[in-house]
């Protein structure tokens, strides 16, 4: 790659959840941030959107000189990424349109500038197919939503991604305050979302066979192993279970029950029936709170923990 400039204005393509919440923290850091998306009201949703974050930005801390002011909005590519220094992208999960876009980007960008995808499903090894210049500056860099908030970045190269670009996006998202794993071969779904689904499928077999409600469920997560995954994850913990002798102790004397538990999770079909009773119990958990006082609930806990490991650091 040609000589590195150092990273000061982003361009963000695609300014739907995960684009938006991208941006809010591309701007949080001091950062210039280009906004291209062609849905109907998308930059008054987007700005909206900055607005709406940036209290709870606020409270995390600002890089000097962090501005909404430095919010650019354009419908024109070509002008989305001129000068630009960092692309992430979070336009739609599908495949053609992905390829399409890399071509183009890959014709309009330097060959030092980072295409990176906030692609949840798709691998970067169909994704750099388009990019048939530079395919080794493209990567998978996903976050966990949202983005303005939750520190993970999972970062994923595919076949003709270089280490160059790895471990600059990595230093990239490190230096807004995230953290990254760095995924060694491409998983459906990465590694994140597929924890996140083994357990799902647990919680709903377990309020599908009526053994409890979806309230009991989100209890049974948040104040029992859930509270502990705050703070360390589930090796580590279970290290810990293996008291002095740790892992290996843990391992030689759990190993056997553990896995005979697996043999009894569930792996429930999600037929209209099931469906039908998800929806009423978790509706009963919902209560009368709306989609829009639940998301600042989330929120605004997410802030008290992310102030309490900050402190902790």
């Amino acid at each position: 790659m040609s000589h590195i400039k150092p990273i000061r204005q982003v361009t963000v393509i695609g300014t739907g959840v995960i684009g938006a919440s991208w941006a809010a923290l591309f701007l949080a850091k001091g950062l210039d941030v280009i906004a291209i998306d062609v849905s109907l009201n998308a930059e008054s949703s987007l700005r909206k959107f900055v607005l709406t974050a940036w209290p709870a930005l606020e409270r995390l801390g600002l890089t000097p000189g962090a501005s909404p002011l430095r919010l650019f909005f354009t419908s024109d590519l070509a002008e989305a990424v001129k000068d630009v220094d960092f692309v992430q992208e979070s336009g739609p999960e599908q495949l053609d349109f992905k390829q399409e876009l890399y071509g183009q980007l890959d014709a309009l960008l330097p060959p030092d500038v980072i295409i990176a995808s906030s692609s949840s499903g798709l691998p970067m090894s169909q994704i750099q197919l388009g990019a048939t210049i530079h395919p080794e500056r493209c990567v998978i860099g996903h976050p966990f939503n949202p983005p303005h908030l939750m520190p993970l970045v999972e970062i994923v190269g595919g076949p003709l991604t270089s280490e160059a670009t790895i471990r600059r996006a990595q230093d990239f998202y490190r230096s807004l305050g995230k953290q990254t794993v760095r995924i060694n071969k491409e998983m459906p779904g990465h590694v994140a979302s597929r924890l996140q689904a083994a357990l799902a499928r647990e919680a709903y077999y377990l309020v599908a066979e009526g053994a409890l409600s979806a309230a009991d469920v989100d209890t049974a997560l948040t104040a029992g192993p859930g509270l502990r995954w705050s703070v360390m994850g589930n090796m580590m913990l279970d290290h810990l279970s293996g008291g002095p002798g740790g892992i290996e102790h843990f391992l030689q004397h759990f190993g056997a029950p553990l896995t005979a538990s697996w043999k009894s999770l569930g792996s429930p079909e999600l037929t209209p029936e099931v469906q039908r009773k998800l929806s009423e119990s978790v509706r009963a958990e919902v209560g009368t709170r709306t989609i829009e006082e639940l998301e600042a609930e989330r929120d605004d806990r997410l802030l008290e923990i992310l102030e309490l490991r900050a402190n902790a650091i």
